[in-house]
């Protein structure tokens, strides 16, 4: 008797073991999957939004935006690759790209945009970028028009930055999270491919001519792109954007690149110094959509590896 009442205290001891295990997996797959919600419900921007601008400028944006301005090609672009393009009621002159842009007001220069060609739009939102000065901030923000700006350091980083930021602004965060996360992964790509696989001397042609001869010093974007499209770029010697045809002559890079626009190819293979490089000689004088590279935007991964394919020819086939 003893004996199976002892086993019966047992019996129930282990159902009451089973039975809090159960409640605790139970609790703690609940939790697991509250976590999970949270955190995919996470990037959901939360307005009004406090942001921090490159101006160092904090701006509250009160809702999210529903009619955006941008001053910035690559503001543009970027508004474009996050799904937000419907949004934009205005761009500058310089914003083409993409095609749908050609269908949306233009409001002027970069640096002198129409106050009033802005008003009339009624913007809740103008983003810019770089080219803003702030005595157009200033004449907006005194009319009641909400702007941020954003522009990052010239590199793969800053571009990250400002992709994240607008995003954040738009409320596109997970598009955003999408865009950086395939540009890292191009990156990484091109720059593994051409690792240890030489580096022929590449100069980069800024502008030519009348106007003085143009390239990228060493401490430029364009300069950190050919080293890592696998070359070298013979005008790190300058700082800045400034050269000479002489020192051109002198270094005699295996390579030329020049923007596809403005007919510079041919204009450069009939230009006093240029001509009689042994790049232009020997038909290493190649064009580039310069855009990708200058704008500090979604395209700048693509930049690369057009610049990689130019360099590196026999690694893209």
């Amino acid at each position: 008797m003893y004996r199976s009442k002892k086993l019966f205290v047992l019996f129930l001891s282990l159902i009451l073991i089973v039975s809090l295990s159960a409640c605790s997996n139970s609790s703690s797959t609940e939790n697991k999957k509250d976590k999970k919600e949270n955190s995919e419900t996470s990037l959901e921007t939360k307005y009004p939004l406090k942001v921090k601008d490159s101006y160092n400028r904090e701006v509250t944006i009160e809702k999210e935006p529903q009619r955006v301005i941008s001053l910035g090609p690559n503001i543009t672009e970027t508004i474009f690759a996050l799904g937000k393009g419907n949004k934009l009621v205005g761009r500058t002159d310089f914003c083409d790209y993409p095609d749908d842009v050609k269908n949306i007001s233009s409001i002027g220069s970069l640096q002198s945009p129409s106050i009033e060609k802005i008003i009339d739009l009624k913007p809740d939102l103008v983003i810019g970028s770089t080219h803003v000065e702030k005595g157009v901030i200033k004449k907006l923000e005194d009319l009641g028009i909400k702007v941020v700006c954003f522009y990052g350091q010239e590199n793969f980083e800053g571009a990250y930055d400002t992709i994240s930021k607008v995003g954040q602004v738009l409320n596109a965060n997970d598009k955003s999270k999408e865009v950086v996360g395939n540009m890292k992964k191009k990156v990484e790509d091109i720059t593994t491919k051409v690792a240890n696989k030489g580096t022929p001397s590449v100069y980069y042609v800024i502008d030519f001519g009348k106007s003085g001869d143009f390239t990228a010093g060493k401490d430029t974007f364009i300069d950190k792109a050919i080293t890592m499209a696998g070359g070298k770029n013979v005008a790190e010697d300058a700082i800045g954007w400034k050269y000479s045809v002489e020192k051109l002559l002198e270094k005699n890079p295996d390579i030329l690149i020049c923007s596809q626009y403005f007919d510079s190819k041919s204009r450069l293979k009939q230009s006093n110094g240029y001509k009689d490089l042994d790049a232009v000689k020997k038909e290493k004088l190649y064009e580039i959509d310069n855009n990708m590279l200058d704008r500090q935007g979604p395209r700048l991964a693509d930049g690369l590896e057009a610049l990689a394919k130019i360099i590196h020819p026999e690694l893209f086939k």
